[in-house]
């Protein structure tokens, strides 16, 4: 496991508030250090069931490599400790887009810009068609948090520009709900073009997914329409 040692002060700390528990452990609004220290979030997979334990671990790995390679990029949480099975990073404060219900242009230009960015960095979340996963600011700009399912790239390939356009696709989606009057003929275009991924997730990918999780893990996926997904 590539570890990331934390921050003086982050092992420290104490819950403020619990914000999910289910098979993959334990999900808990942090405070590290001092009690004017900033929030954060601390996802521990140690307290998975043992034999879900092993993709706990994965998908937080998954999550620290990402925002490792994002590091520094605004409106993307920073990482502060991967370390013996516990991922803490820092909270964004902003409410979820289900909630938000952004309608003003600006948002949705800064939000292209933010998935771009990410992309040049060699990061493609793979799970913005999910609302939850997308911030408005208290300032009015977008964040992206959960980065479980995320792929990177040192060097990206056809693969990964189609994992890349599928998540300026997904975004475009949430723009044709929030604010259609604004979608130009590219984004039109753009929103036709569904790749042989999604082909392929919709047939064989989706159908199993929902059966793993209601029927063996026995809780419900929404896609967004829940609580913010941390």
């Amino acid at each position: 496991m590539n570890e990331t040692r934390p921050p003086a002060g982050a092992d420290a700390g104490s819950s403020v508030r619990r914000l999910k528990t289910d098979l993959f452990g334990r999900v808990d609004l942090w405070r590290t250090g001092r009690p004017d220290a900033p929030l954060a979030v601390r996802r521990d997979t140690t307290a998975a069931r043992w034999w879900t334990r092993w993709i706990a671990v994965w998908l937080a790995s998954r999550e620290a490599r990402a925002l490792r390679a994002l590091d520094g990029l605004t409106g993307v949480p920073r990482l502060l400790a991967w370390r013996d099975g516990i991922l803490t990073r820092t909270w964004i404060e902003g409410r979820p887009m289900q909630e938000a219900r952004p309608a003003v242009a600006a948002y949705f230009r800064a939000a292209r810009q933010l998935v771009r960015d990410m992309h040049r960095r060699g990061v493609a979340h793979n799970d913005l068609a999910k609302e939850p996963n997308w911030l408005v600011t208290g300032d009015g700009r977008p964040a992206v948090v959960d980065y479980q399912l995320a792929t990177v790239r040192r060097r990206p390939g056809r693969f990964f520009r189609t994992l890349a356009r599928e998540d300026l696709r997904h975004l475009l989606k949430h723009k044709r709900t929030y604010c259609p009057e604004r979608l130009t003929a590219t984004d039109r275009r753009l929103l036709a073009r569904r790749s042989w991924i999604s082909g392929l997730w919709m047939r064989g990918g989706k159908p199993l997914y929902l059966w793993v999780t209601r029927r063996v893990f026995g809780w419900a996926d929404r896609e967004g329409a829940g609580d913010r997904n941390l």
